[in-house]
């Protein structure tokens, strides 16, 4: 099925992007369609303003009508006014409602249609505002004769010292198609109309784009988008502004919503066939697959029953005879390793009768230290003594509590014993803050770093400073000698390679102790630094972070 699945999320996102590019192209060419028709209509309407606002004979006879004061000669002229008023909407069926306005009085005249109420052009929706031209609509029009919505225009008359305008109408027809709410045509397709600015000159929809709002999208590059549930297409006029169509999402996803149910059927169908495979598998492979599931679960059990059911299909018979077999060498095996191990302990046992008791050392050096001490042996007991302690100290209790002060002790006993023991003199300077002296410490963390000073080039006339020193926000130690130094590649293999070099000084307890016993006590808050240089000597600084509560009574 998973084949057919992802085949059918394909087809579905293919198809919908097909069907999704049809419908938005048609409602696109839609758009386009009625912008043309609503440019002619208003190109035919501004044609016909032009020439009655810029004719001569028209305005000549505003003029003569102006300065008459005979009211024989008013009339002939406001009659021949009117004749030529009626020829020019006669012979443009487009236009409807047609008369002057002067704005100076609020009042108009030679209206071609009785005016409806109160004509008010201030009150009228603005959709393109220009200096000599201003387009509305659509509004309800003025023409008492008629009751649709209408477009129209007000273009200023080119008359001398007169603030006259001439408002002109659609015709009774010229956009039933377009917008003709008392006769709504049957599609859910609706039209909004933009100004210059964005703003929403006239809805269709005004429960969803109500009118003197911007429209969401004012891109003039964005021509199509989602808004309130609506999908809309945007064309924009040669004037600036804007024919927006709007439909319903739910219209525009019916005609996908009826593929996706076809869909779904072939769907059951196949699945109802996949079904039917399904069974015939689980007859044919599954159960001989669980006898061999069976099998291989009773691997883990020693003295699980044997399984001697067949499947009655050679090749699986042939596979639960091989795990069978090797059931029996896997437990084989299980049986030699437990034998090994049984005698591995058995030698231990044994390893740890043959170790040295450590206390039976010390007693014995203690006798030795007695018997130097009373045959005058001085040197000797001295050795023995500090040996003893040093070794005393060495064997305390595992995550037994240790000071500064018992480092102080135990690498005094050291520095004795190393000047006993090597055949040249050095001295030693130990400078240690009272105040450190009762805080805590890990155990070996000074030895380590005098041994690295003696191992690294202290000779005759060589000098070791020792000192540590309390502050607020830490324990500084540090470690100085005049030896010969070393490298920076010394100080690195010392620092950060598990080497025989890092474990050979002393004891045993090299620099790689020290860092492993600073991680684990204190983590990332002490720091460990060696700076030297050859035939100067080097300094080992150790910086602990200070801890509250540390101190010992």
């Amino acid at each position: 099925m998973t084949p057919f699945i992802c085949l059918g999320f394909i087809s579905f996102f293919t198809i919908d992007s097909i069907i999704g590019n049809k419908v938005e192209n048609a409602l696109q060419s839609n758009v386009k369609q009625d912008l043309m028709t609503l440019e002619n209509t208003l190109n035919n309407l501004n044609h016909v303003s032009q020439q009655l606002a810029y004719g001569g004979g028209m305005n000549k006879l505003f003029e003569q009508l102006d300065g008459e004061k005979e009211p024989y000669e008013r009339l002939r002229l406001m009659n021949e006014i009117r004749s030529e008023l009626n020829n020019i909407s006669f012979s443009n069926p487009n236009v409807g409602l047609l008369m002057y306005y002067d704005a100076d009085n609020r009042s108009y005249n030679f209206e071609n249609f009785s005016v409806r109420g109160t004509f008010s052009p201030d009150k009228l929706p603005v959709m393109g505002e220009y200096p000599e031209i201003t387009y509305y609509g659509p509004h309800k029009s003025y023409n008492g004769s008629i009751n649709q919505f209408v477009f129209s225009i007000m273009r200023k008359v080119n008359l001398l010292d007169q603030d006259v305008y001439l408002y002109i109408e659609t015709g009774r027809n010229a956009l039933q198609s377009l917008f003709a709410p008392q006769n709504r045509k049957e599609g859910t397709r609706r039209l909004l109309l933009l100004d210059n600015s964005g703003r929403i000159a006239f809805s269709e929809v005004p429960q969803v784009f109500s009118e003197n709002r911007m429209f969401p999208e004012l891109d003039e590059n964005v021509r199509s988008g989602y808004s309130g549930r609506y999908f809309w297409n945007k064309e924009v006029s040669n004037q600036g502004w804007s024919l927006v169509s709007v439909v319903p999402e739910q219209e525009l996803n019916r005609e996908r919503n009826q593929w996706l149910m076809q869909i779904m059927g072939i769907f059951l169908i196949f699945l109802v066939v996949a079904m039917f495979f399904a069974w015939v598998l689980w007859k044919m492979v599954y159960r001989p697959l669980d006898h061999f599931h069976k099998e291989i679960k009773s691997l883990i059990h020693s003295n699980a029953k044997e399984h001697t059911e067949l499947t009655h299909i050679p090749e699986f018979d042939y596979l639960l005879y091989q795990t069978r077999s090797m059931k029996g060498k896997i437990w084989a095996l299980y049986e030699e390793i437990e034998q090994k191990e049984k005698r591995r302990a058995d030698l231990e046992v044994e390893k740890l009768l043959y170790q040295i008791n450590p206390h039976f050392l010390m007693n014995t050096l203690d006798t030795v230290h007695w018997l130097a001490l009373m045959n005058g042996q001085e040197e000797i007991d001295k050795l023995v003594l500090s040996l003893n302690r040093l070794l005393y100290y060495n064997l305390g209790k595992m995550g037994e509590a240790s000071t500064i002060g018992d480092e102080i002790e135990a690498l005094k006993e050291y520095l004795q014993l190393q000047q006993i023991r090597y055949d040249f003199r050095f001295d030693v300077d130990i400078d240690v803050d009272e105040k450190s002296l009762a805080l805590r410490s890990p155990r070996f963390l000074l030895q380590p770093l005098v041994e690295n000073a003696l191992y690294h080039g202290v000779s005759d006339e060589g000098y070791i400073y020792v000192g540590v020193e309390f502050q607020e926000d830490g324990l500084q130690i540090t470690i100085q000698d005049n030896g010969a130094g070393m490298s920076q590649a010394t100080i690195d293999r010392l620092l950060h390679e598990d080497t025989k070099e890092s474990h050979k000084v002393g004891m045993g307890i090299g620099m790689i102790y020290v860092k492993r016993i600073l991680q684990a006590n204190y983590g990332d808050a002490a720091k460990l630094q060696i700076r030297s240089e050859i035939g100067k000597g080097t300094v080992v600084s150790l910086r602990l972070p200070s801890l509250g509560g540390e101190r010992t009574p």
